[in-house]
């Protein structure tokens, strides 16, 4: 019982899990949208709720609370995981860092180009963006899946590109779905986020300080006619990274509390456990707490309120086949084909351990939009739900095959062996 049971558990407790609770809320968002309790899901939507703050207030139907609300503590993550790689991670170096960089940006150029060759000349072509997006949280998780005999440098590889990616996604969100934009109140937003800076460029390691103006951000940006969750990024860039207090030399300190009081040991111990919690950056801390919150509830209850698409009647026209083929084709031919040209002009190299066929597989895994892509469809067409439903198709069903490909691709490619098992 135990060898059965073993695959399972180690299945739960890797970084597959948040990929699989992903996907069950969507499944089971699309299933109820096409089943008879589908006016339910429909109806709970559009709920409306209000929020009152004295004289200004808030009303919105419950759907636009989560992309609007819940979706900014994600990109607040993204943003400090965004700003982590660039001042320490795989970013900071930008010869090592070459590479992911161009492989972001060919998979971001390549899948909008097919996407507009298919809709040039019609409505849907607002949502060039799309197929630009990768869902880091699914993509690692499906990695995940091939267990220790994937190398290092792949993983690193396709979690740096995804962040990269992420960063292209809030840049075009910024810059080309705002709409109405309000300029008193995005100066107001700005003038909160110059706050937040102040308070970082002072050293300040309150986190509650940086979440109140973040507060101040979300709602002038909201009201400006900017995607709010493009207050939580700048926000994230306001946090600092540097440690709130000196590391303790830990050797040197228990030594001494040994000599000094063996009994008291533990205690100790205990103290320098608070003290290296303490010595956490307000970055680290905030990223920290954020993670399981956004891939346990935030991205799952976007799925749900998104992924529920109703077939009857939605078609598979050329904003569906856009954001499919996009998907699909521009990823991996965009990631490996800038890939392929920065090694053999020698602007870049391959990471070590990791080959072309790898390559291609991590292409294919970058083409699960997922989350991110269906967050841009809602806000390129957020006036028309036939066009909105199409493109979820789309990005849905690509998200599904891209997986599958990737996964099958990766596995051959790294040896012959079962998926999930590991190598030792």
């Amino acid at each position: 019982m135990r060898r059965i049971v073993r695959p399972f558990v180690e299945f739960w407790n890797s970084e597959a899990r948040s990929g699989f609770i992903l996907f069950a809320a969507a499944l089971a968002a699309f299933a109820i949208a096409n089943s008879p309790a589908s006016s339910w899901y429909f109806e709970l939507k559009q709920f409306p709720i209000g929020l009152s703050f004295g004289d200004a207030g808030l009303q919105k139907p419950l759907a636009s609370w989560v992309k609007d609300l819940l979706m900014a503590f994600f990109f607040l993550l993204v943003g400090l995981e965004i700003k982590r790689e660039i001042v320490q991670g795989e970013l900071s170096d930008p010869r090592r860092s070459m590479l992911t960089i161009l492989a972001a940006l060919g998979g971001m150029v390549v899948p909008a180009l097919i996407y507009v060759l298919f809709n040039a000349a019609g409505a849907g072509v607002a949502g060039w963006g799309v197929p630009m997006a990768t869902d880091i949280a699914f993509a690692i998780g499906v990695l995940s899946l091939l267990g220790k005999r994937v190398p290092l440098g792949l993983k690193v590889f396709l979690t740096a590109f995804a962040i990269v990616d992420d960063l292209g996604a809030v840049l075009v969100i910024a810059f080309f779905y705002t709409q109405g934009l309000d300029l008193p109140a995005l100066l107001a937003a700005l003038g909160f986020f110059g706050v937040a800076l102040l308070l970082g460029r002072a050293g300040v390691t309150n986190l509650f300080a940086y979440l109140l103006a973040g507060a101040f951000m979300w709602y002038f940006m909201l009201e400006s006619g900017v995607s709010p969750t493009v207050a939580a990024v700048l926000l994230a860039l306001a946090v600092p990274l540097r440690r709130a207090v000196a590391l303790p030399d830990l050797r040197t300190t228990l030594d001494e509390a040994a000599r000094r009081d063996p009994e008291n040991l533990e205690a100790e111990m205990d103290s320098l456990e608070d003290t290296l919690r303490n010595a956490q950056s307000p970055l680290h801390r905030l990223e920290r707490t954020l993670h399981p919150w956004s891939a346990y509830f935030i991205m799952p209850v976007f799925a749900f309120f998104n992924a529920g698409v109703s077939v009857a009647g939605a078609g598979y026209g050329e904003v569906a086949v856009g954001a499919s083929l996009g998907l699909l084709l521009g990823k991996p031919l965009g990631i490996f084909g800038v890939c392929w040209l920065a090694v053999r002009s020698g602007i870049a190299a391959l990471p070590a351990g990791v080959t072309w066929p790898m390559i291609l597989g991590a292409g294919f895994l970058g083409a699960i939009g997922f989350t991110m892509s269906l967050f841009v469809a809602t806000l390129a067409f957020e006036g028309s739900a036939t066009l909105l439903n199409q493109a979820k198709i789309g990005v849905l069903s690509a998200s599904v095959v891209a997986a599958l490909v990737g996964l099958g691709f990766l596995a051959w490619a790294t040896g012959r062996q079962p998926v999930g098992v590991d190598s030792r």
